[in-house]
């Protein structure tokens, strides 16, 4: 899909305007008129996208065809693959579905465009933590790469991030979650309560984290203060010492037989933990419920510690202009609008626009999802299948409780490229 062919350069935005349907869509994009393709059919306009699965799903490609007439050619990859081919592959795409932490190494280099903020309609209804880092206004910012602080630029151009919310944005924020611990509830025999209960010699051989070093490094550092190992100074942002002990009692605990696998996949954790080879590790909340569509007890662990977060976006090529740069901010503009938030909430995942995804929820669906209340009936996954039976409380709770613990985000260090060393030192020990 890297090869796909671009839209004929005779696409222009005059000869959008000449067609006499640019009308129609200003209409789509506003949300006025849906379900049928629109002026970017009659232009077979298509955009690009890569990313990680969580998010480059067909059914978000099929409804957006659906209701803009914009093709979507999704890609997905893991999160190492993502950042080094925003990067080496810059023409490769149109539009960048990755994480904050992958911005922090890839917006520099300037492949992507920061997007006028003033062209965002839903701009206003993005959470604050991706505009100012707080869920609320007394909210302690968490350690790591947190959102907002590298989400905008002083003006188009800029290599630097802006210490403030500006009129330039250097992503779309779409999704994010509170990661913690999964377990099988029925095969560890006790109530986990932290971090630090991934290390008990209980469960040697049947632990797992996952093996993405910028997110994995983070579920280490908050084991290792768990344990009382060390307490770090920001653990976003550790000094070589610090990464130096967290790595070594890695290697030492996996050479004692502790892990008996590393993840980088969705799939892996899920077959891992409904095999039951493994009855404790670093998990996704989608990959939770998919355990449990099963028929298999597993449970997302709230920890005393509190919750390590993570958040993706959209980010726009620096080669897109014209018909193109138009038709991919009225996608993002439909991203926003609802539909997708709705589809990724009852995934287990967060929409950045809480309030325009709410409308394309049930009231039960909301309830369970986002305010923590207990399912009134069967709980539907985006597809149809039953995810939890009426009754069913969201493990962790509300949505405020979840993202209102986060200790942590996913983070690039200055240290970066020596700690992905260590780490990979710590794969192969």
């Amino acid at each position: 899909m890297t090869d796909t062919k671009k839209p004929k350069a005779s696409v222009t935005r005059r000869s959008l305007l000449k067609t006499g349907a640019a009308a129609a869509g200003l209409a789509a994009g506003s949300g006025a008129i849906t379900g049928f393709p629109t002026i970017w059919a009659q232009t077979k306009i298509t955009l690009r996208q890569f990313g990680t699965g969580v998010s480059n799903i067909n059914a978000i490609a099929e409804k957006c065809k659906a209701d803009l007439g914009i093709t979507l050619e999704m890609t997905a990859t893991d999160s190492d693959a993502a950042a080094q081919r925003a990067v080496t592959q810059p023409n490769s795409y149109d539009i960048a579905d990755v994480e904050y932490w992958i911005a922090k190494k890839v917006f520099p280099s300037g492949v992507l465009q920061p997007m006028e903020v003033k062209k965002l309609k839903y701009y206003d209804k993005i959470v604050p933590l991706f505009i100012n880092g707080k869920l609320k206004p007394e909210s302690v910012i968490a350690q790591g790469t947190a959102p907002h602080t590298v989400g905008f630029v002083e003006k188009p151009g800029a290599k630097a991030f802006a210490k403030a919310p500006t009129e330039w944005m250097t992503m779309v924020p779409t999704i994010y979650n509170a990661d913690t611990l999964g377990i099988r509830p029925d095969l560890v025999g006790r109530d986990i309560t932290s971090w630090a209960d991934i290390m008990d010699p209980a469960f040697k051989g049947k632990t797992s984290i996952l093996n993405i070093p910028s997110i994995g490094i983070m579920d280490a550092a908050m084991i290792m203060e768990a344990m009382g190992n060390i307490k770090y100074a920001d653990k976003g942002n550790m000094t070589k010492a610090e990464i130096d002990k967290t790595i070594d009692f890695l290697i030492k605990a996996k050479q004692s037989g502790q892990f008996r696998a590393f993840w980088k996949s969705f799939d892996e954790s899920v077959n891992l933990m409904a095999s039951g080879e493994v009855v404790i590790q670093s998990m996704w909340s989608p990959a939770v419920a998919a355990v449990r569509s099963k028929g298999i007890a597993c449970k997302y662990q709230p920890l005393k510690e509190g919750y390590r977060a993570w958040g993706g976006g959209l980010g726009l090529a620096a080669h897109l202009k014209g018909a193109q740069l138009d038709a991919a901010y009225e996608y993002i503009n439909w991203y926003t609008s609802g539909w997708v938030g709705g589809y990724l909430n009852r995934q287990g995942y967060y929409s950045a626009c809480m309030e325009t995804a709410k409308n394309f929820m049930s009231a039960d669906e909301w309830g369970y999802w986002i305010e923590g209340k207990p399912a009134q009936g069967d709980i539907m996954s985006p597809e149809g299948k039953v995810m939890e039976k009426a009754g069913a409380v969201r493990d962790g709770g509300s949505f405020e409780e979840r993202m209102g613990k986060v200790a942590c985000w996913n983070s690039v260090m200055d240290e970066d490229r020596y700690m992905v060393r260590r780490w990979n030192e710590f794969i192969a020990a």
